[in-house]
């Protein structure tokens, strides 16, 4: 069973705790990204990002001098949004950061598809970023299959925690026979079953740990992940979605 989570948009290349153990699978594809970043003015840049002049500024300054395979990261520390808050990687033990190592995959705009120990710089891009490269439209163009392939679906089910703007670069290329399981976290409002952002990425972060602990290999087992909030839902789930919903 594979697992698949979207990036956080705040990096770090700060870790202690742990070390790269190789370069992302798509370094050469995150070269021709780089390049075609470098290649914008700032304005371009800034309006890529969609963000204020004081992000803009340091992100610019920092792209100049971005090289992908100096001052590493390990992808999975380099994250510091809310999923890996809650997800909490420092505490895993050795035995969970083997579990993950194998089976979790973090999807990037940038990189493609990276294993938790690959080596990675701290960077500014979604998937959805309107940036064109290598002659493609834009990012999913580029990728094409890419990122499908890479996650082997004719070998074993992916379970899918990551984002709409992630999981888009997968579906067209899906078959029948792929097994692709979403899990989705609701939260139940007058009756009313809605997506509260915050309170999702917490419950896939914490889900994420929860598998690694409990070295989870069997998708019939994610059903029973424990959280003080939310409730699995047998009658609102299928073969193909695990739903979980929290009372507001």
């Amino acid at each position: 069973m594979k697992i698949i989570v979207a990036p956080a948009k705040k990096m770090t290349n700060q870790s202690e705790s742990f070390r790269a153990r190789r370069q992302p699978q798509f370094l050469a594809e995150a070269q021709e990204i780089l390049a075609a970043m470098k290649a914008l003015d700032y304005a371009a840049a800034k309006e890529m990002w969609h963000c204020s002049d004081r992000l803009a500024r340091p992100n610019f300054a920092w792209l100049q001098e971005m090289k992908l395979t100096e001052h590493v990261t390990p992808a999975l520390t380099s994250y510091v949004g809310i999923q890996y808050q809650y997800m909490a990687p420092d505490l895993f033990t050795k035995d969970a950061l083997e579990y993950v190592d194998q089976n979790l995959r973090i999807l990037s705009g940038f990189y493609g598809v990276l294993r938790p120990f690959d080596g990675v710089v701290s960077y500014r891009l979604s998937l959805d970023s309107k940036l064109a490269v290598a002659g493609s439209r834009n990012l999913y163009d580029f990728w094409g299959s890419k990122i499908y392939q890479a996650l082997e679906f004719d070998r074993e089910p992916v379970l899918n925690l990551a984002s709409l703007e992630y999981t888009k670069a997968i579906r067209p290329f899906l078959k029948p026979t792929d097994r692709l399981i979403d899990v989705l976290f609701y939260t139940s409002v007058s009756g009313r079953l809605q997506v509260k952002a915050t309170h999702a990425k917490m419950a896939r972060g914490m889900m994420v740990r929860y598998l690694a602990e409990q070295h989870v290999t069997d998708i019939q087992d994610v059903r029973n992940f424990w959280h003080p909030e939310y409730e699995y839902r047998a009658d609102l789930s299928t073969p193909t979605k695990i739903v979980f919903v929290r009372d507001k």
